[in-house]
C-alpha cells in the first residue's frame, strides 16, 4: 500500500482513514493499481472539496466560463454527443435470462476487456474518488455510492445532481454499495475523448459496478444515472419495490392541497417541461424510488438536480428554467453554441441566431458542414443543461424527506399522433400497468421518407432494463396488488393531430390536463366511461381553461380531442400483442388477457356507434 499511499496527500489520507468498509478499501486498491493515477483527491461533503473539483474543472479546460457568473460550458467530442446504445451492455454469467432487446455480454469477457482499456489509463492524471447517495441519506430509500473518475467535469456534474455522501458513508460501516469507475480516455486539444473505438459502457450487475471509458458525454460517464438505473432495477426486482424513470411533482389543488403524483416519458416527450410547470411543486425531474408503507406509496427522487435537453427552452414555455438560464448561479450547458461575448445560444432560445460562435464542431457560422457535406446546427439537437433543483422557484419543500411523498397517481405519457386522447384514467392498477405502461410507445417521424416510427417502449425503462421485460412487468403488477389505496393511473397525450397534421393540444394545455388530474384523484369531478378508460367531461375542461390559462376552450376543440379513434385503438392493440408473442418470453397471461377485453369492448362499440365516437354518444 506504500506506493499507493505516496499518491495521496495528507488531508485525503485522513479523509480516508474516516472509512471502516473493507469492501471499499479493496475497490480503491484494486482500480489504483490498475489505472495509475499520478495522484488522488477525496471528496467529502465539503463546501471546500465541491469548490475544488468546480476550479479544477475550469483550470484543467473540462468547463469553459459563460458570460454569467457561476454558469460554465462543456463540449463533448463529435462523435460523442449522445448515450451509446450500441456500447453499452449489461454483463452477465447466462445470457439467456435476457431478452433479446437488452445488450448484454459475457461477463467474465467483459471483465477482462474493460480492464484491459484500464490499465495505466490514468497516468499522468488526477483520480477523484467521490462519495455519493441515490436518494435521500439516512433513509430507507438510500443507497451509497462510490465514483472513481479522472474527469473533473463528470465529478462536477454529479455534485450538483445528486447528494453528497461522505459523512453517510462514514456512518454506514461495512453497508454494501454501488461502485463507479470512469476515465475519459485520452483527450484531443479541446480536452475530448480521442479513442472512440476504446468507448466502452459496462454495468456489471452481480458486482454492482458500472464501468465507463473513453466517453465524456454525460449520459455515459454521470454513472448514477440511466447506468445505476439497472442496477436499481435488479435491486429493486429482488425487493419488492419499483425503481423507475419517472419524475414526481406535487399538483396544487384547491385549498393549497397538494397531491403527489409521478410521470414516466420517453425523451424528448415533455417530462422534464411537465415536472416543472408554473404554478405545481417539483420533487425530480428523472428516476424515482416507489415503495410501500402502510398500504399507500411513497416515492423520493433519487437526484437532486436536473440533466435536461436545453433545445427549445424559451421565455413564455418554460419561464422557471428561462429565470435560471438568465441569472447568476450554477449551471453547465453542455453542446450549446458559446458566442465571441461569452454568451450561450441553443436551438428554440429566444432572439436571434448568432453569425459566429464555437460549438462542438469548433468555430461555426451559419451553414458551417461537416466532413461529410452536412450542415451543422448551431447547437447540438442533445445539447443539455445540468442544474440544481433548488435554483428553481418551483422547488418542492419534500425534496430530501427522508421518509419520501406519499404518491396519488402514475401518469404515462409518449409522443402518440393519431389514437390516444389528451388525459384518460384507467380503470384500476394492472389496467393502467397493462394499457398505458405495458404498452406505451412512442413515435418519430423518419424525414427521408416521411414515415412514422412507433418505438416500443414499456414504462419508459425499455433502454435501461436489466431483468427480463415479463419479471419487470409482473413485479410492476405485484407492486399495486396488497395496497389499500394504489395510486390511480393516467395516461396522457400532448402529440394528437387533427386530418391535417396540425396539433390539437397547445403547449401549455397540459396544465389543465394536471389540474383535472388532481381533481379526480379526490374525485371532485365526474367522467364519461369510454371503452379504454375514462374522459373528462366538456364543462370540467371548459372551467380549468379559463382558470388556469385564461382562455376559452370549444366545443369543437374538446369534441376533436376527446373522439374514441377505434381504428386506431384497434391496430395499437394489435401491434402490441404481437410484440409480445413474437419478442418477448413468459409474459404473464394477464397481459393478454386485459388486451383482449379491451379489444372485445372496442369492437363492440364500433359495431353500435362507428369508427370514431364522440364523447356525446357514450355518456348517454
Amino acid at each position: 500500500m506504500s506506493a499507493q499511499a505516496a499518491r495521496f496527500d495528507e488531508a485525503s489520507q485522513k479523509k480516508l482513514e474516516r472509512i471502516n468498509n473493507n469492501e471499499f478499501n479493496r475497490f480503491l486498491s484494486e482500480y489504483i493499481e490498475l489505472c495509475k493515477p499520478d495522484k488522488l483527491f477525496v471528496c467529502t461533503d465539503s463546501i471546500d472539496d465541491i469548490e475544488y473539483i468546480r476550479r479544477t474543472a475550469l483550470d484543467e479546460g473540462e468547463e469553459i466560463p459563460a458570460g454569467t457568473k457561476g454558469h460554465t460550458v462543456h463540449f463533448d467530442g463529435y462523435l460523442d454527443q449522445a448515450r451509446d446504445r450500441e456500447r453499452t451492455k449489461v454483463l452477465v454469467t447466462d445470457k439467456s435470462r435476457l431478452d433479446p432487446k437488452i445488450k448484454s455480454l459475457d461477463r467474465e469477457k467483459g471483465i477482462a476487456e474493460i480492464r484491459d482499456i484500464l490499465n495505466g489509463i490514468m497516468k499522468g492524471r488526477t483520480m477523484y474518488v467521490c462519495f455519493y447517495s441515490l436518494g435521500p441519506t439516512d433513509s430507507e430509500f438510500a443507497i451509497p455510492c462510490v465514483q472513481l473518475t479522472d474527469s473533473s467535469y463528470v465529478a462536477h456534474s454529479e455534485f450538483l445532481l445528486y447528494r453528497p455522501g461522505y459523512e453517510a458513508f462514514v456512518r454506514s460501516g461495512d453497508e454494501n454499495f454501488f461502485k463507479f469507475v470512469h476515465s475519459q480516455g485520452e483527450v484531443d486539444e479541446k480536452k475530448t475523448s480521442k479513442d472512440v473505438s476504446k468507448k466502452r459502457i459496462y454495468i456489471d450487475l452481480e458486482d454492482n459496478t458500472v464501468f465507463s471509458t473513453n466517453t465524456q458525454y454525460a449520459g455515459n460517464t454521470v454513472g448514477l444515472k440511466k447506468l445505476a438505473l439497472r442496477l436499481t432495477l435488479n435491486k429493486a426486482m429482488k425487493n419488492g419495490w419499483l425503481s423507475e424513470h419517472m419524475f414526481i411533482m406535487g399538483l396544487h389543488g384547491p385549498k393549497d392541497r397538494v397531491t403527489y403524483i409521478t410521470g414516466a416519458f420517453p425523451s424528448m416527450c415533455g417530462k422534464t417541461s411537465t415536472s416543472m410547470m408554473p404554478g405545481e411543486t417539483i420533487v425530480g425531474d428523472d428516476l424515482a424510488f416507489l415503495r410501500k408503507s402502510n398500504g399507500h406509496v411513497r416515492g423520493v427522487n433519487v437526484e437532486k438536480g436536473s440533466f435536461g435537453v436545453v433545445g427549445g427552452i424559451n421565455s413564455r414555455d418554460d419561464p422557471l428554467l428561462w429565470k435560471a438560464f438568465n441569472n447568476p448561479g450554477e449551471v453547465i450547458f453542455s453542446n450549446i453554441l458559446l458566442t465571441d461575448t461569452k454568451e450561450v445560444y441553443w436551438i428554440g432560445k429566444d432572439g436571434e441566431v448568432p453569425a459566429h460562435g464555437y460549438n462542438h464542431s469548433g468555430n461555426w457560422t451559419p451553414g458551417t458542414k461537416d466532413r461529410s457535406g452536412k450542415e451543422i446546427p448551431a447547437s447540438h439537437p442533445n445539447a443539455r443543461f445540468t442544474v440544481e433543483l433548488k435554483t428553481l422557484d418551483n422547488l418542492d419543500p419534500n425534496l430530501d424527506n427522508p421518509k419520501g411523498v406519499k404518491i396519488e397517481a402514475m401518469v404515462y405519457g409518449g409522443r402518440d399522433y393519431d389514437t390516444c386522447v389528451p388525459v384518460e384514467e384507467t380503470f384500476d392498477w394492472t389496467h393502467g400497468i397493462i394499457t398505458k405502461g405495458a404498452s406505451l410507445e412512442s413515435e418519430t417521424t423518419a424525414a427521408t421518407i416521411g414515415k412514422k416510427i412507433r418505438e416500443f417502449n414499456p414504462m419508459s425503462n425499455g433502454d435501461f432494463l436489466s431483468v427480463p421485460i415479463a419479471t419487470y412487468i409482473q413485479n410492476n403488477i405485484d407492486f399495486g396488488k396488497d395496497l389499500a389505496n394504489p395510486p390511480i393511473i393516467f395516461g396522457v397525450n400532448y402529440y394528437l393531430t387533427g386530418e391535417d397534421g396540425t396539433f390539437l393540444n397547445g403547449m401549455t394545455d397540459k396544465r389543465v390536463w394536471y389540474k383535472w388530474i388532481e381533481l379526480r384523484i379526490h374525485k371532485e369531478v365526474d367522467v364519461i366511461k369510454t371503452p379504454t378508460g375514462s374522459i373528462p367531461k366538456y364543462t370540467d375542461l371548459k372551467k380549468l381553461f379559463q382558470e388556469v390559462l385564461g382562455k376559452d376552450y370549444s366545443k369543437d376543440q374538446y369534441l376533436q380531442q376527446f373522439t374514441l379513434r377505434i381504428p386506431q385503438h384497434l391496430e395499437k392493440i394489435k401491434r402490441i400483442r404481437e410484440i409480445y408473442k413474437t419478442s418477448v418470453a413468459n409474459i404473464p397471461e394477464i397481459l393478454f388477457r386485459m388486451l383482449d377485453e379491451q379489444e372485445q369492448r372496442l369492437e363492440d362499440t364500433r359495431v353500435s356507434l362507428g369508427d370514431y365516437v364522440f364523447p356525446d354518444q357514450l355518456s348517454k
